[in-house]
């Protein structure tokens, strides 16, 4: 499995220009293949290839004293980034047009990448302009950079990339790990339903509090906002304020994603099988009375998370469908109808009466220990 290991750098002010000065030369190098495949393309219907843009920047590095600074196969990673860009995008065109238009989303086209846009850039192979000496990394063309190692770095390092985040630059090692067997484990299992009154919900009733990051921190957000809109564009202070309103919005980000990581510990710690929904959160946001409570709490990632680190421990992860999952009594299986406003699940079948997030978490549990014995009927409650 791989496994990304990311570290924060300390530049001196030398070192610092130099990687600024590397990142803008790779978003360029972007923007000019990306504007090459488009002219073509506009021209005469040709459609250029990885290949081909390779052989034309190997030329232009002769000639263009930015390209011919920054490492070659660091290059060709931004040019295979762009390539897996138009991949992605004719598989979206295809899916779009088996779709007619009526449930995939319209492909959008590769965009230029703005300065604001580009933060990170790729080393595809320790060693060839990149190397880590200790808690050293020597950059080609820029030097030796501190590396703050937190914790140990494992695995065999395939990748390295240098990446711009919140005023503060970092290093991930894409690293390839042995996968942990799962084992058979004395554990209990367990079954969760995340929400947005708690952030999660156990089979055994237990709760979760919902930390609501981007809502604590909205007031100070739409103050350093103002303070933007305010400046002159493209000043001096303006720059300022953007810098002190995207340290902001990155230290929501940290905040909410240290909870994931504590929560989803927690969980892997305490559980030997974990039963989670399915969820179409894309779909889910476009409620706009809920779309900002639920990008707040931030599922997807939570999930991701969690699924990783089962992986790690050697935990067995298991996801269902969640549809019927709220309205099904755990019970007796009868369909219970419930707005989204009723919070307590009373059966009028069988008599349970329980919380509502309570109910759903132990019928998520009963549809992952169906699907963990190959059973057929993970629909408990639809």
């Amino acid at each position: 499995m791989r496994r990304a290991f990311k570290y924060r750098l300390r530049p001196g002010s030398n070192a610092e220009r130099e990687l600024f000065e590397m990142k803008e030369t790779h978003r360029r190098l972007y923007n000019a293949c990306l504007d090459q495949r488009k002219v073509a393309y506009e021209a005469g219907g040709t459609s250029l290839r990885y290949g081909d843009q390779s052989a034309w920047y190997k030329g232009q590095r002769r000639v263009n004293p930015f390209f011919a600074r920054i490492n070659f196969s660091s290059a060709q990673a931004t040019m295979r980034r762009l390539d897996r860009a138009f991949k992605a995008f004719f598989r979206r065109v295809k899916e779009y047009r088996a779709a007619k238009g009526e449930v995939a989303p319209k492909p959008g086209y590769p965009r230029f990448k703005a300065y604001d846009r580009f933060d990170s850039f790729e080393f595809p192979k320790l060693g060839d302009g990149i190397r880590l000496n200790g808690t050293t990394l020597r950059v080609q063309n820029v030097g030796d950079i501190p590396v703050i190692l937190h914790r140990p770095l494992g695995g065999r390092i395939k990748t390295v990339s240098l990446k711009y985040e919140g005023d503060k630059w970092y290093v991930v090692f894409s690293c390839e790990i042995p996968d942990v067997p799962v084992l058979p484990s004395d554990k209990p299992p367990v079954g969760i339903d995340v929400g947005l009154e708690s952030f999660l919900t156990t089979s055994a009733g237990e709760k979760e509090p919902n930390p609501r990051c981007f809502k604590t921190a909205l007031p100070e957000l739409r103050r350093r906002s103002r303070a933007v809109s305010r400046k002159r564009l493209r000043g001096k202070n303006r720059r300022k304020a953007v810098r002190a309103l995207r340290k902001m919005h990155a230290r929501v980000r940290d905040l909410r994603r240290e909870h994931h990581h504590k929560t989803a510990l927690k969980l892997v710690r305490r559980y030997g099988l974990i039963a989670a929904e399915r969820l179409n959160v894309r779909g889910m946001l476009k409620n706009d009375r809920l779309a900002r409570s639920i990008s707040d709490a931030g599922w997807s990632g939570f999930l991701l998370t969690l699924k990783c680190k089962a992986e790690s421990a050697g935990t067995e992860y298991v996801e269902v469908e969640a549809r019927g999952t709220s309205r099904g009594c755990s019970g007796c299986g009868e369909i219970v109808p419930k707005a989204l406003s009723d919070r307590w699940h009373e059966c009028p079948h069988c008599g349970l009466s329980l919380d509502r997030d309570e109910n759903a978490a132990r019928n998520i549990l009963a549809r992952g220990l169906r699907a963990r014995i190959g059973l057929a009927g993970g629909n408990v409650g639809r």
